[in-house]
């Protein structure tokens, strides 16, 4: 007797994440018909919806396949699952999308996966040398969405009409390249050229990657079109036309980043770890900060005065292209003059590029989100984002609380990001910038715009910072939303580090960074919180120090070093050094416009103190990008072995004040007596985090917390960072550092927001 069949199950199945334009549905195709499932598969605004119909087994079979052997480069944040009655569908089929509102998340821009790679310079295949070549797991997201859901007609990718063997590609099942949006030939796709500054075409295909290999070997400037806008390219091993590029581009010392075409080829400049390693190689292509190799053989201004080097692997087939025929390691810089924002259009990229470079390397895909590349270094078993925007951005990150109502946190005033929110799922953007000047404030005005229309929320409650001067204020009031929320800086600092991992009880906060309007209407920046969401106490700081002429203190080192040696009576000489080459006069006159309090507001930043430290050690005085001190001091510290210098912790009123003086003046009369300034170096960054770390173990004890979160710029410093981790553990304190966004000020927005979100819920 011929046994029964299985009793047939239907199930209902709604996926939520990042399920779009990751090659899911594609997936669920082949799962399905693996299993022998009848059904369908649709993408529903920001979601994928499946119809199933087979034996129980085989569905349940399905919902386990569904998660553990999902795309690489998606995410399963939700799975819905419903039984429902069974409508007889035969087959397994991909239907046409639908359109609903709800959560919509967008996925990030992906490199060239390896079996485009291959292809690429397979002279066998129909896509061999072919610049846009892509499949379900890669290629161009984020920046060519028009908007969800994600099909071809609503990207960049419409333009372009495929041919009858990319139609029966797109159609096949079994192909690679079954529903691949991005799908393109060389007799489809878009297309490459070469122009000169003049406008006139030079080259077509690649005729045209050939004679800008050709350029770049010879020492011109190359702007390529890229993914998320355009690049500066010039040849790394040239040093006179690497510091053509920093003359042009008006970036006298900040590091820049080059790439090569694979691992092997980033290996034979830097030392690199396994688990740099699979950063470089994973799906987002960051740049990521390695030690390079001293017979490198690179120019010498690529990141000078530093020990870490940005490098990317090609993330594009034209980058791969390029980087094939040139044969040299490439510097491949933001596409900007200076701060301002990346061009991504083709006339806005002649015109604003047009005098720093010598050609342009061009395609017809337009652009439609600016995205900058996100930076991201190895400290310990961690990964540390510096900037997070393409690869990342904008994947959400969720907040503990549900806001009640549409949030815009329009982040703070320099490294800028907003984050748009509903419910709790924050969409962090990518890397704005400084907002500083008319086209960054259009950047974000862009960007946010782009937001509202892709995830199509509409806020109602805007959140600031709570400095009443910054640009981002101004934002957030031109809003004309119903309500404002103001957040303190460095209480956004220690809720984005907590809320991140999901933690909403008190916490120790180390918000450690240049600068912050504090509540005093002091400038902060070396702040020990007591904090949750709901709000802070201030518990210690650093000693408060005058900075003569404000914010240009912050450029001019040595002016930090006169502010404390205002406060160090007869111990002057130990800051000698630091006025090295500043002429007497203005030294006398700034020194009198300190006595007198004019332009000297009272500062407790750890960015300042770095500053005074550089300055009392001789290395740096002068700065031409923020930051540029510390970095030097981290990167003369390196990983040498060094004991604290005195850094005494004093009570005052109930508050902990860390006292730098001493420490900087057994600093300056080390380096006086000839003690080597690498140990120096070492010494410092031991100081402050054993005294960091003997603070929040102190507020700690007293307050009966056992958790430390860390927040600021100032913990992308590896060293310090890899110290106070250590020393907080060695004291059984668990410690809480961002590890999705980053800790510097990219991640303020999302703070803001979860502060926000928490105060309307409870209030």
């Amino acid at each position: 007797m011929k046994p029964a069949a299985p009793p047939k199950s239907a199930r209902f199945l709604r996926v939520n994440g990042v399920v779009q334009g990751v090659g899911f549905r594609p997936f669920v195709h082949r799962l399905a018909q693996r299993l022998g499932l009848s059904g369908w598969v649709r993408n529903v605004a920001g979601t994928v919806e499946i119809h199933l119909e087979g034996p129980e087994a085989q569905v349940d079979a399905f919902e386990r396949s569904l998660r553990a052997d999902a795309p690489p480069v998606s995410r399963i944040d939700g799975l819905q699952s419903t039984s429902v009655v069974a409508g007889g569908v035969d087959g397994f089929s991909i239907i046409q999308s639908a359109d609903a509102d709800g959560v919509r998340p967008v996925p990030p821009d992906v490199g060239t996966c390896s079996s485009c790679e291959a292809e690429l310079f397979d002279n066998t295949d129909l896509r061999f040398r072919h610049p846009f070549i892509t499949c379900t797991d890669c290629g161009p997201r984020y920046t060519i969405i028009d908007e969800l859901p994600y099909d071809r007609e609503r990207t960049s990718m419409k333009a372009f009409v495929p041919c009858p063997r990319c139609a029966t590609e797109y159609a096949t099942p079994t192909d690679r390249r079954f529903h691949a949006e991005t799908i393109a030939c060389h007799a489809c796709g878009p297309r490459v050229w070469l122009e000169d500054t003049a406008g006139y075409e030079r080259g077509v295909g690649e005729t045209a990657i050939l004679l800008a290999a050709t350029a770049l070997r010879v020492g011109a400037i190359v702007a390529l079109r890229g993914l998320g806008g355009f690049h500066l390219a010039v040849d790394a091993t040239n040093d006179a036309a690497v510091r053509r590029l920093r003359e042009r581009k008006l970036r006298d010392a900040k590091p820049l980043a080059v790439m090569v075409r694979t691992l092997a080829d980033a290996r034979a400049i830097a030392d690199v770890s396994a688990r740099e390693a699979a950063l470089l190689c994973s799906s987002a292509r960051p740049i990521v900060l390695l030690h390079p190799r001293d017979d490198a053989m690179l120019s010498s201004a690529l990141a000078p005065g530093l020990d870490r080097l940005g490098v990317m692997l090609a993330y594009t087939p034209l980058h791969h292209l390029l980087l094939d025929a040139v044969a040299r390691v490439l510097v491949m810089t933001s596409g900007n003059l200076g701060d301002e924002p990346i061009a991504i259009g083709l006339d806005e990229g002649r015109d604003r590029l047009r005098s720093l470079v010598d050609l342009f390397l061009l395609h017809d895909r337009e652009i439609l989100s600016r995205c900058d590349d996100s930076v991201v270094r190895v400290v310990g078993a961690h990964e540390v984002f510096m900037r997070r925007a393409r690869g990342y951005a904008p994947v959400p990150v969720r907040l503990p609380v549900s806001a009640p109502q549409p949030i815009i946190a329009v982040g703070p005033h320099l490294k800028n990001t907003f984050t748009l929110v509903r419910g709790d799922e924050a969409f962090v953007s990518p890397h704005i910038g400084d907002l500083e000047g008319t086209e960054a404030l259009d950047h974000w005005r862009q960007a946010y715009d782009r937001f509202r229309a892709l995830f199509r929320i509409e806020p109602t409650v805007a959140v600031r910072d709570l400095h009443p001067g910054y640009l981002s204020t101004r934002v957030a009031e031109e809003l004309g939303l119903s309500r404002i929320i103001a957040v303190q800086h460095h209480h956004a600092h220690i809720a984005a580090a907590a809320a991140e991992h999901g933690v909403t009880t008190p916490v120790v906060g180390l918000a450690f960074d240049g600068t912050g309007y504090g509540d005093d209407g002091n400038v902060w920046g070396a702040e020990v919180l007591v904090a949750d969401l709901s709000g802070y106490r201030r518990a210690a700081h650093l000693r408060y120090v005058a900075l003569p002429g404000g914010d240009l203190a912050a450029h001019e080192p040595w002016r930090v070093a006169l502010g404390y040696e205002a406060l160090a009576g007869a111990q002057t000489q130990s800051f000698g050094l630091a006025y090295y080459g500043v002429p007497l006069s203005t030294r006398v006159g700034v020194g009198q416009q300190l006595s007198r309090g004019v332009n000297s507001p009272l500062a407790s930043s750890m960015g300042r103190l770095f500053d005074a430290a550089a300055a009392v050690l001789g290395v740096r005085r002068h700065a031409s990008f923020e930051g540029q001190a510390a970095m030097e001091l981290e990167a003369l510290a390196g990983d040498l072995a060094a004991t604290p210098l005195p850094f005494p912790i004093i009570e005052q009123g109930g508050m902990l004040i860390l006292d730098p003086l001493p420490m900087l003046i057994a600093l300056g009369e080390g380096r006086q007596h000839g003690v080597d300034v690498t140990l120096l170096a070492a010494r410092f960054h031991e100081s402050i985090a054993f005294a960091a770390s003997e603070v929040a173990r102190r507020v700690a004890t007293d307050a009966g917390i056992d958790t430390v979160a860390l927040g600021g710029g100032s913990f992308q410093n590896a060293r310090l960072l890899a110290s106070i981790e250590r020393r907080l553990g060695e004291a059984r304190l668990r410690v809480l550092v961002a590890r999705r966004l980053g800790p510097n000020d990219g991640a303020i927005s999302y703070g803001q927001a979860a502060v926000a979100a928490w105060r309307m819920v409870h209030e």
